[in-house]
């Protein structure tokens, strides 16, 4: 029996009532549908800690109208958008999905589409964004500019850029997938706009930080999950003793002499945001910097780096109709899928087993390491 699958690329960092208004708005778009989520488990795309354990986060999901939670790795997790990208539309694809839903800022789909085929075709965007970076703009900024010398327009928001992402990776890779956009409720990464109790994930986390009370804004049950302390500054002892012990060149994203920078001023900071200052530059992003950093914390070398040919499925957990959508394709998918780790089975599920502890150690859920041997996916009713 065909059951028609719809796949979300998502954080859920935490999950909140704006996510949950996208899968309602699935739900009214394709009744009866299958609904699968990758999802990151330690490390976000910014290079910034997950709120939560990647159990409880799938429960979550799964309480709140997900019938698959599947695993993406960390080394597609926290790189930029077309790598981030191109791991988790293989991996939705790799289950079957049918359709492929995302949050939109502008949620014009003939924009979006028309960026992706001119930087993926027209041979003078790679020009033109050559000539930006030559003249010491940092990559964003860069494809901004080509893409409006070109078509006259560009687009900047976070949802926007990761959409023209995935569309790429369908268009490029031929996959029979079909997308549409559902447009934002609120703006976008960092923006306080609060509408209908909707924000950002970033502005929900930044109050949580500060001790506000954020329950109103979060899916039910959710807020019992969090991590009491998800400051980055958590992360700064085990990040300094890495700079000072250890070669950092051979680390992915660290160029340019960036390493000996860090290695010369590190004595210097007393926190993460410290070290963040001391880099800074009209080449490198915020984000870009977060990921380097969280690159150097868990030794991810560029030579892990230039294997990231996923060749399995992490299951984390299911509804009813997802563990029946899942005995219906089993046959038909000649992709792997593996429910707890195994030393061997890949090298990158190796290198999620090592995050995975590195992040257990950090939030002090030591348990975690175990749990990537023994935890059974999840089944929410």
């Amino acid at each position: 029996m065909f059951m028609h699958t719809v796949g979300i690329v998502c954080e859920y960092n935490p999950m909140h009532l704006g996510h949950l208004y996208q899968i309602n708005e699935i739900k009214k778009l394709y009744p009866d549908s299958i609904i699968a989520i990758v999802c990151c488990s330690c490390f976000t795309q910014r290079g910034e800690l997950c709120v939560m354990n990647k159990w409880d986060k799938c429960r979550i999901a799964l309480e709140n109208g997900v019938d698959l939670v599947i695993e993406l790795p960390f080394v597609y997790a926290t790189q930029g958008a077309d790598i981030f990208a191109s791991g988790s539309i293989k991996l939705l694809n790799s289950i079957g999905i049918d359709t492929l839903v995302f949050g939109s800022e502008s949620n014009d789909i003939k924009k979006l589409e028309s960026i992706a085929y001119t930087q993926l075709n027209d041979n003078n965007y790679d020009d033109k964004v050559r000539i930006y970076l030559d003249k010491g703009v940092n990559y964003p900024t860069a494809m901004s500019l080509a893409l409006k010398d070109i078509l006259g327009y560009s687009v900047s928001s976070p949802n926007d850029l990761l959409a023209i992402s995935y569309i790429k990776e369908i268009i490029r890779n031929n996959y029979r997938i079909n997308y549409i956009s559902i447009k934002r409720t609120n703006s976008y990464y960092g923006d306080d706009n609060i509408n209908d109790n909707i924000a950002s994930a970033s502005y929900i986390r930044d109050m949580y930080k500060r001790g506000e009370d954020i329950v109103k804004y979060l899916v039910k049950d959710s807020y019992s999950y969090l991590y009491k302390d998800i400051s980055m500054d958590r992360v700064f002892p085990y990040l300094k003793y890495r700079i000072i012990s250890d070669r950092l060149d051979d680390i992915v994203d660290v160029d340019e002499g960036i390493h000996n920078k860090l290695k010369k001023n590190i004595m210097r900071c007393n926190c993460f945001n410290d070290i963040i200052d001391m880099v800074k530059s009209k080449r490198y992003t915020y984000n870009k910097i977060n990921r380097m950093l969280i690159h150097i914390l868990c030794n991810f070398t560029k030579v892990e780096n230039k294997d990231k040919n996923i060749d399995y499925v992490r299951l984390l957990g299911f509804s009813p109709k997802g563990q029946k959508y899942l005995g219906s394709i089993r046959k038909d998918k000649n992709i792997p899928i593996i429910t707890h780790y195994k030393r061997g089975i890949s090298n990158i599920f190796d290198i999620e087993y090592r995050i995975t502890c590195i992040y257990g150690m950090i939030m002090g859920d030591e348990n975690l390491a175990k749990d990537e041997y023994s935890h059974k996916p999840i089944r929410v009713d």
